[in-house]
């Protein structure tokens, strides 16, 4: 237990058991038959879900850190966005194989129809090379594209968000019907792109070294304050 503990660290306990507790739980409600009669819905709303939610957190590492200084967020990012398209890729073999089960001219005919469907598989397709070179070798062998590659996230998380929300039965961009958690979702995106942005990132950091300093002295007074009657005798 102890050589366990040393390995992993707690926030990288609870982001594995996070990450898997959503398809144990989907595995068993479908066993257990808690599921809806349209149980694929049920089954592609709530992988769908995971995975934006997944690649959010992974979208937050880098932002938090800055605000935070917890710089082992940074080493966490890979896995939360691998976990995201792994929860995507079931998604995606869900709506293909148990939903159109693999009758191709029927699904790319619904695909053609539904807009939401195409802003969804562009956000799915553009994960894959994400995933595939998030490993260090890559990183090694691509240099500084390896960058300008993943900086494809900025442009997946909107892409992802706005099919969820064009999935929802409801007018995101009139604010009707059932879009409070694509809302949520959105603005939650859009706060941590502009986040990045070198002159905001530098203003977070600058707040983030303020109050640590703050802190610092308020932890300081009480000891001088305390030798302050010694000092006097």
């Amino acid at each position: 237990m102890k050589n366990f503990l040393a390995r992993y660290t707690p926030l990288q306990i609870i982001m594995h058991i996070g990450a898997w507790y959503p398809l144990a739980r989907l595995i068993f409600d479908f066993v257990a038959g808690n599921l809806s009669p349209n149980f694929i819905q049920d089954l592609e709303v709530r992988t769908g879900r995971t995975a934006i939610l997944l690649l959010v957190l992974s979208l937050a590492c880098t932002p938090l850190n800055t605000m935070l200084g917890w710089r082992e967020l940074l080493k966490r990012r890979r896995a939360l966005g691998l976990y995201a398209l792994l929860y995507a890729t079931i998604h995606m073999m869900i709506f293909v194989e148990l939903d159109y089960g693999l009758a191709w001219s029927l699904i790319v005919q619904t695909i053609v129809q539904k807009p939401r469907l195409i802003v969804g598989i562009l956000a799915f397709l553009l994960m894959i090379p994400l995933g595939m070179t998030s490993f260090n070798i890559w990183k090694a062998r691509l240099g500084k594209n390896w960058k300008r590659l993943h900086q494809l996230v900025y442009f997946i998380a909107p892409l992802a968000v706005l099919h969820y929300a064009w999935s929802k039965k409801g007018d995101l961009f009139a604010l009707q019907g059932d879009i409070i958690k694509p809302l949520i979702y959105g603005i939650i995106v859009v706060l941590l792109l502009i986040f990045r942005i070198p002159p905001v990132r530098k203003f977070l950091a600058s707040l983030r070294d303020r109050g640590l300093a703050a802190l610092y002295h308020l932890r300081r007074r009480p000891k001088q304050d305390a030798l302050k009657p010694v000092l006097k005798q």
